[in-house]
């Protein structure tokens, strides 16, 4: 009888989802861990000796991080908005220079209630065919003296002599030539 080759094996059974294999069982094996040297790190518990007995040292680099911090954490904002005040970039350090103008008020009551030492507005008003037009010349102008009113003066208005930048008093005398003039007190 010729020979008849054996049926193949059978193959195992398929673990079924419905049976529960031991914890682990799908773990892979275990393997040495090879040996190696302790890693170590140089120096650093000598500089924590010698930072330790230069005290004075250690309060310095404390203090040096944190005032990087602070500066690091402050304000980022340019609007002023925790309190900080704005300031203006500085163009130049040229002082500005006052000069005394003197300034024909039109109405002469106003300059009349005047004393040296007021700062008060000028006014620029410019009488047009379509109405009248008016501009401040000068804001903040301090008052240096006010002349006694003139017999016969009549109604040209009255003078006050006003300390102002020297750019401003040629602006008053410019305004003065072709409109009348007038102050409101600050």
């Amino acid at each position: 009888m010729p020979f008849a080759p054996a049926p193949p094996p059978s193959p195992s059974p398929s673990p079924s989802p419905l049976v529960p294999q031991p914890p682990g069982a799908d773990a892979p094996p275990t393997c040495e861990v090879p040996h190696f040297a302790p890693v170590r790190v140089r120096g650093g518990r000598y500089q924590l000796r010698r930072l330790v007995r230069h005290r004075r040292r250690a309060v310095a680099v404390g203090l040096v991080v944190t005032a990087a911090a602070l500066v690091a954490a402050g304000p980022r904002d340019t609007d002023g908005a925790r309190g900080h005040p704005v300031v203006a970039p500085v163009r130049e350090h040229r002082a500005v220079t006052t000069v005394s103008a003197p300034v024909r008020i039109a109405d002469g009551a106003t300059v009349r209630l005047l004393r040296p030492g007021d700062r008060v507005d000028v006014i620029a008003a410019q009488e047009t065919a379509a109405g009248g037009g008016a501009r401040v010349i000068a804001r903040g102008a301090r008052v240096s003296e006010v002349p006694e009113a003139l017999d016969g003066a009549g109604d040209s208005g009255a003078l006050v002599v006003l300390s102002v930048p020297r750019s401003t008093a040629a602006r008053l005398v410019g305004a003065s030539s072709t409109a009348r003039l007038a102050v409101t007190l600050c």
